[in-house]
């Protein structure tokens, strides 16, 4: 990424027109949802001029679709640990502890997740972005699989590309579990699924 003290004066002031804009959205998104929230709102909030803000975002669709990206930073930098386990019991071990941390990731930004799930419904640009994002996990998951059957790990019969998605969904599905329903234990809902997936997985 770019740091903002190697950027021109006018990059910076673009950088920080930008970033405001993101904040203002952020916060006025949690406060009204996203169906009631408008960019009148968000630029009102954010202090900048109207005809600024609509040269960085034509709506709110767009801006939000930007928000996810931060949103979900810390749950990608899960997916992004090296994966390259030398044994099962390894590759379980880092498989549990992977899930729990990409599950209690999204649970600690419950109401922002609440708010994506309203617009995912809502805005064809943010369902679009969501399925970019499920995606980039797919395929994460999918080199994962790859290399454990490279290794020998793994059933040779199995496709990867459909046992990513699957374990992605079922790791979805139960992130919005958890976060509408508190009674749910995370600890083990990652230890039940991780069992659920690497049984059917590896030899």
């Amino acid at each position: 990424m770019e740091r903002t003290g190697d950027l021109t004066k006018k990059q910076q002031q673009a950088y920080q027109t930008r970033k405001k804009l993101l904040d203002a959205g952020s916060e006025m998104f949690l406060i009204h949802g996203f169906q009631k929230c408008t960019m009148t709102q968000i630029i009102k909030k954010a202090q900048v001029g109207y005809g600024t803000a609509y040269v960085y975002f034509p709506n709110k669709d767009t801006l939000f679709a930007e928000l996810i990206d931060h949103i979900v930073v810390e749950m990608k930098e899960v997916a992004n640990i090296p994966f390259q386990p030398t044994s099962t019991d390894e590759a379980i071990d880092q498989i549990y502890h992977q899930t729990l941390n990409f599950l209690t990731a999204g649970l600690s930004k419950k109401k922002v997740f609440l708010v994506i799930e309203e617009a995912i419904g809502l805005s064809p640009i943010v369902h679009q972005k969501w399925q970019n994002v499920r995606d980039e996990f797919t395929q994460s998951i999918e080199r994962d699989i790859r290399f454990v059957q490279e290794q020998g790990l793994a059933k040779k019969e199995i496709i990867p590309a459909i046992i990513a998605k699957s374990w992605f969904h079922m790791n979805e599905q139960m992130l919005w579990e958890l976060i509408k329903n508190e009674d749910f234990d995370v600890s083990e809902i990652a230890r039940n699924i991780t069992t659920l997936y690497t049984k059917g997985l590896y030899y």
